[in-house]
């Protein structure tokens, strides 16, 4: 093989690699994690009341320990291969991608118990609120915090609704930032499945003027909840960057209803087969030339059991 195909094929790699538009990772020093590894294990073997649990097998390890460590390491490279595998950053970020830095931990209801992690299933009424969202940050530090989804448009696939946008978040003060676009519910239409519904945290480098992209308050026009992440962030990209990652599943039930009618003030799109009821001729007085079954059709239920002979 020629050198000119060599480089046209490298050129051709390095043209549709996805970019890393996440935050820069500066991995510690090989030789001081195993240093601090080290000095773990000659504690650890210093202590007796570890050694005795250890021989006796009741010691226990802290989940919460084990959580915070794996956060850490391998916590932000495995979510980013979760999003991949739900197809976020194809549909968000064409060609591009994130490592999620920041940890999100976001809960809907009064005592969070409704948790969002990575593609679980919450209902509508459970998210009917705005969650509370917690991340750690410096008390200067600026974020923007956005709820998209990607599988909700009901004219055009290429778009996505907004749910949710604020910016210029001091620190962790979600409620002190602007909002620029008011919380609404989740609305799969019925009939169409499961949605997903993906939080992202962008860290900012300095105060950003959204002025072009706030929403009235309330926002109830579909139209107005267009929306296409790739574009803002093309818009704001020179002081936002992609940090944080959570997404959820939701599919249709009866609040969705409450919330076509109630808040956007439209009928409801159904996309689902209703199934009439199966049709039984009046009963004939003596049924001749009919199956031995043929009185099990007008029985109660008869309609969900047997078809029509």
């Amino acid at each position: 093989m020629s050198i000119q195909l060599v480089m046209f094929w490298l050129y051709l790699c390095l043209a549709i690699a996805p970019v890393d538009i996440g935050l820069p990772y500066h991995r510690p020093s090989r030789k001081m994690e195993v240093k601090e590894r080290m000095k773990v294990v000659q504690e650890n073997k210093k202590n007796p009341e570890l050694e005795r649990a250890n021989r006796l097998q009741t010691y226990r390890v802290s989940l919460d320990e084990v959580k915070s460590e794996w956060e850490k390491t391998n916590g932000p490279h495995q979510i980013r291969r979760l999003a991949e595998h739900y197809g976020i950053y194809k549909d968000l970020f064409p060609m591009a991608y994130f490592t999620p830095r920041v940890m999100l931990r976001i809960g809907y209801g009064d005592d969070s118990s409704a948790a969002v992690h990575y593609g679980n299933h919450l209902t509508p009424s459970q998210a009917e609120q705005a969650p509370h969202v917690h991340y750690e940050a410096e008390e200067d530090s600026l974020w923007t915090l956005l709820l998209t989804s990607p599988d909700e448009h009901l004219l055009d696939e290429e778009q996505e609704y907004l749910h949710w946008l604020v910016g210029n978040i001091p620190g962790r003060a979600v409620a002190s930032g602007d909002q620029i676009c008011p919380y609404l519910c989740p609305f799969p239409a019925r009939g169409t499945g499961l949605h997903r519904f993906i939080f992202i945290l962008f860290k900012q480098d300095a105060l950003v003027d959204f002025g072009s992209d706030v929403r009235p308050v309330p926002c109830e026009s579909l139209k107005r909840r267009s929306f296409q992440t790739l574009d803002f962030y093309r818009k704001h990209q020179d002081l936002i960057t992609p940090a944080g990652l959570a997404f959820f599943q939701c599919q249709w039930d009866q609040s969705v209803t409450q919330t076509f009618h109630n808040i956007l003030k439209m009928k409801e799109p159904v996309f689902e087969y209703q199934r009439p009821p199966v049709y039984h001729p009046p009963q004939r007085k003596y049924p001749h030339g009919q199956p031995l079954r043929y009185l099990d059709r007008y029985r109660d239920g008869a309609q969900q059991t047997y078809g029509i002979y």
